[in-house]
C-alpha cells in the first residue's frame, strides 16, 4: 500500500513524497483513512513508528477547508514535553508545505511575548504542552472556542509526568462536539479509563502488543557493580566503537556527572535534561542531529519526540524505575528498519527492576560478558585473593597459623633488633636486661629548654589594690590560697553600746 491508496489530498501527498516517504508504516496505514472519516481514533504503538503523521497528516486535510481567527485555533495538539512538541511542530511545516495554513507552538522555557505575538495572528493549528497553555489561557490570550480537532499525544507520558489532571481541565475547555486523536505507546487500566473519559465511539488502532521491542534491536545486558559502573561504560564505548548514541540516566544531576566523566576521558558528548533553559536544550539537540557530538548524555526528556532515524546505539547507565520507560529509551535506535543495538548496565539493586521489564517486554534480555576495565577493577577470584594475602600477613604479626611453624615476628622501628642467638652459649648464662629510656631522656632538646624555662608571671588583674602586687601561683590555682582580695576585707560590724536595740520603728509618713 501506498500514501495515495489512504485517501490524502493531492497537495499533501505531494510534501509527504518530497519528504522521502513513499509507503505508510502499519499504524499510518490503519489510522490515516479512520481520522479521515471524522471518527475519534485510539491508536496504540510503540515509540518509532509513525504516530505522528497518523494525526498530522488528516489534520491538514481537514482544516484545509475552512478560516480561524485570532486566538481562537481551530486544531489542538496536546504533548507531554518540549522536544514532542517541537517535533510535531517541524512534522507540520513540513508536510503542510502545499497548505494555506497557520501553526503557533506554546511550549515552557520561551518568551511570553513571542508566543502571544504568534497567537494574535490567524493560528489554525495550536502545538502545546499543558501547562503553558493553561497559563496563556489565564491571561485571557487564548480562547478554545473553536476547537473541532482535537489531538492527545503520548498519553502515557502524560500519565507518568503527573499532566493528566491538565489535560482533563483542557478537554472541559473545549467544545464537546469534536473529533479526538488519542495515541499512546502502551496501554493500561489508566490509560484506557482516560481513553473512555475523553472520546466519544472511537475505533482502536493497535499494531503491536503493548510495550513490545522492535525486532530491529538487538538488546544487552552487562551486569556490573556501582563502583565498576563508569569504568564499564568507557571500556564498552571503546571496544564497541561507538561514537553515536543515547546514553540515558534516571536522574538529572547524574546527566551532568556523567557528562563530566565522559569529557574528561576524552569522549565527545553533549548533556540534556529538563532543567536546561529551552533556548540550551536546543542548541543542544540540534548539535546532535548534525552529528557534531557523538554521544547524548541525557534523561527521559529524550526518550520521546527525538526523531532521529540514524542513531545505532542505546545504552541504558541507568536502569529505568519505570518499565515502560525501557521501550521508549530502547526505541530511539533501530527506526525506519534500520538496526540499532541497546546496552542496560545493572548492578545487584537493580534485580527487581530488571524482573518487571522481563515481564513487560515477555522474556529476559540476553546477558554479556561484563565489560570491566582490568585496570581500575578487580574479578570475583582476584578479591578473595587479596583477602588470603591479608590473612597470611596478619597470621605473620601472631607468630604463625595453626598449620605452620610460628614465624619470625616482624620488626619494628621502635624495637631494637636482637643479637643473634649463639649455639655453644651454657643455658645458665643471665639475661641481659636492657632499660627502656625514660620520657625525659627521649624528649627533644627544644623541649627540655622550653620546661626548664621559668614559668611567665600572669598579668596583674587588681588593678584597685596596690598591696596585692603580682601574684606567682604556679600551678593552677584551686581557691584563694594565702592572698585574700581586697574585696574580701571588710571588717565585721559591731553594734554601738549607746544604740538602742530592739525594733527599729519606721516613722509615719
Amino acid at each position: 500500500m501506498t500514501f495515495e491508496d489512504l485517501g490524502l489530498e493531492p497537495s499533501t501527498l505531494k510534501a509527504v513524497a518530497e519528504s522521502g516517504y513513499t509507503e505508510p508504516t502499519p499504524i499510518q496505514e490503519k489510522a490515516i483513512p479512520i481520522a479521515l472519516m471524522g471518527r475519534d481514533v485510539m491508536g496504540i504503538a510503540q515509540t518509532g513508528t509513525g504516530k505522528t503523521a497518523c494525526f498530522t497528516l488528516p489534520m491538514i486535510d481537514i482544516l484545509s477547508s475552512g478560516r480561524s481567527k485570532a486566538r481562537m485555533p481551530r486544531a489542538l495538539i496536546l504533548c507531554p514535553t518540549r522536544e514532542l512538541a517541537a517535533q510535531a511542530a517541524d512534522n507540520f511545516a513540513k508536510y503542510s508545505k502545499y497548505a494555506d495554513l497557520s501553526m503557533a507552538l506554546i511550549i515552557g522555557g520561551t518568551s511570553f511575548t513571542d508566543q502571544e505575538r504568534a497567537l494574535n495572528k490567524t493560528c489554525d493549528v495550536l502545538i502545546a504542552t499543558p501547562g503553558r497553555l493553561l497559563d496563556l489561557f489565564e491571561r485571557g490570550k487564548i480562547l478554545l472556542n473553536d476547537v473541532k480537532y482535537f489531538v492527545i499525544d503520548e498519553a502515557d507520558r502524560m500519565l507518568d509526568m503527573g499532566f493528566i489532571p491538565d489535560v482533563e481541565r483542557i478537554a472541559k475547555l473545549v467544545p464537546t462536539l469534536r473529533q479526538t486523536l488519542f495515541f499512546s505507546a502502551t496501554m493500561d487500566k489508566q490509560i484506557k479509563r482516560l481513553s473512555e473519559a475523553f472520546l466519544m465511539n472511537p475505533k482502536e488502532v493497535a499494531v503491536d502488543a503493548p510495550s513490545t521491542t522492535a525486532t530491529t534491536i538487538t538488546q544487552a545486558l552487562i551486569k556490573t557493580t556501582v563502583s565498576d559502573k563508569g569504568d564499564t561504560l568507557r571500556k564498552l564505548i571503546r571496544e564497541e566503537g561507538i561514537e553515536n548514541g543515547f546514553v540515558f540516566c534516571n536522574r538529572k544531576k547524574d546527566v551532568d556527572i556523567l557528562f563530566k566523566s565522559l569529557t574528561k576521558h576524552g569522549i565527545n558528548a553533549i548533556a540534556l535534561h529538563g532543567d536546561m533553559p529551552q533556548s540550551k536544550r536546543t542548541e543542544m539537540l540540534a548539535t546532535f542531529k548534525t552529528g557534531i557530538a557523538g554521544l547524548l548524555v541525557c534523561s527521559d526528556v529524550a526518550a520521546r519526540g527525538l526523531d532521529v532515524a540514524a542513531v545505532p546505539y542505546v545504552i541504558n547507565f541507568d536502569v529505568p524505575n519505570n518499565a515502560e520507560d525501557y521501550v521508549h529509551r530502547i526505541g530511539r535506535t533501530g527506526r525506519a528498519g534500520m538496526q540499532g543495538k541497546a546496552f542496560t548496565l545493572a548492578v545487584p539493586a537493580d534485580s527487581k527492576m530488571l524482573l518487571s521489564i522481563e515481564k513487560l517486554i515477555g522474556g529476559p534480555i540476553p546477558p554479556v560478558g561484563p565489560a570491566r576495565d582490568s585496570k581500575t577493577s578487580a574479578t570475583p577470584v582476584e578479591k578473595k585473593s587479596a583477602k588470603q594475602e591479608n590473612k597470611i600477613k596478619r597470621d605473620k604479626i601472631d607468630g604463625g597459623t595453626k598449620d605452620s611453624a610460628p614465624s619470625e615476628p616482624l620488626k619494628t622501628k621502635d624495637q631494637p633488633s636482637a643479637a643473634p642467638i649463639e649455639e655453644n652459649k651454657p643455658e645458665t648464662s643471665q639475661a641481659v636486661t636492657i632499660q627502656q629510656p625514660t620520657v625525659s631522656q627521649t624528649k627533644m632538646p627544644e623541649l627540655q629548654k622550653k620546661e626548664q624555662a621559668p614559668r611567665r608571671q600572669k598579668r596583674d588583674r587588681s588593678r584597685h589594690d596596690p598591696d596585692v602586687g603580682v601574684m606567682d601561683h604556679g600551678e593552677d590555682v584551686l581557691a584563694f590560697g594565702a592572698h585574700t582580695p581586697s574585696f574580701l576585707k571588710v571588717e565585721p560590724y559591731v553594734a554601738d553600746a549607746a544604740e538602742p536595740t530592739g525594733t527599729i520603728e519606721q516613722p509615719a509618713s
